[in-house]
C-alpha cells in the first residue's frame, strides 16, 4: 500500500445501479452504494436510492428490483453527488467493472458541472488477469471462486451489498493490506 508522511492511501469501493446501459442515452444512475477503506478496514458505507428524472425501464427492475415507486421521495441526483463527492474525497476508486460505473459517475457529475478525476482500480481487469480460467468473472464468480461460497445473505446487483463483495475480492486480490 502507498504510505506517505504517515498516513495511508483511502480508497472507496463502489458500486451503482441504473436505468440502463448508456448514461450518453439518457440512462442515469438510481442507486449507490460504497465501502470506504483504511489499511484494509471498512471506516464508512455511503448507501442511498436517487430518484432520477426518468422513468426505469421493466427489464432494469428486473435485475435489480427497484422500482419507481421505491424512488418516490427518494434524494435527487443534486442532493446524492455532491454529498458523494465529499465521501470520495482524495480516495482512490475501486469497482468491478470500473469502466461501466465510473462512466455513469462521470455522467452524473457531468450534469452538475463537477469534474471526477479519481485514479481508479478495476477488479474485473484484475480477476481476468489473476483467474484466467474462470468460465466468466462476473462478480458474483469471482466471489463464489474466492471465498467458495454463495454469498450469504448478500443480495446481488443491490449497490452496497455489491460494493461490500467488491471490496472484499479486491482485498483477497492483494489490493490493500
Amino acid at each position: 500500500m502507498i504510505q506517505s508522511a504517515g498516513l495511508q492511501e483511502r480508497y472507496v469501493v463502489l458500486d451503482v445501479e441504473t436505468t440502463g446501459l448508456s448514461p450518453w442515452r439518457g440512462d442515469r444512475v438510481i442507486e449507490i452504494g460504497a465501502v470506504a477503506l483504511e489499511g484494509g478496514s471498512v471506516m464508512a458505507e455511503f448507501s442511498t436510492l436517487i430518484q432520477a428524472p426518468v422513468e426505469i425501464p421493466f427489464y432494469a427492475s428486473q435485475i435489480n428490483g427497484i422500482t419507481d415507486e421505491m424512488l418516490i421521495g427518494q434524494p435527487t441526483p443534486e442532493e446524492v453527488f455532491p454529498a458523494f463527492d465529499a465521501f470520495i474525497r482524495d480516495s482512490i476508486l475501486v469497482a468491478h467493472n470500473a469502466r461501466f460505473d465510473l462512466g455513469f459517475l462521470r455522467r452524473e457529475y457531468e450534469l452538475l458541472g463537477i469534474k471526477l478525476r479519481h485514479r481508479h482500480i478495476c477488479t474485473l481487469e484484475m480477476s481476468r488477469s489473476r483467474f484466467p480460467r474462470l468460465r466468466n468473472h462476473k462478480l458474483e464468480t469471482v466471489y463464489r471462486y474466492l471465498f467458495n461460497d454463495a454469498a450469504a445473505g448478500i443480495q446481488t446487483h443491490r449497490a452496497l451489498d455489491d460494493a461490500r463483495m467488491v471490496a472484499r475480492i479486491w482485498l483477497a486480490m492483494d489490493g490493500c493490506p
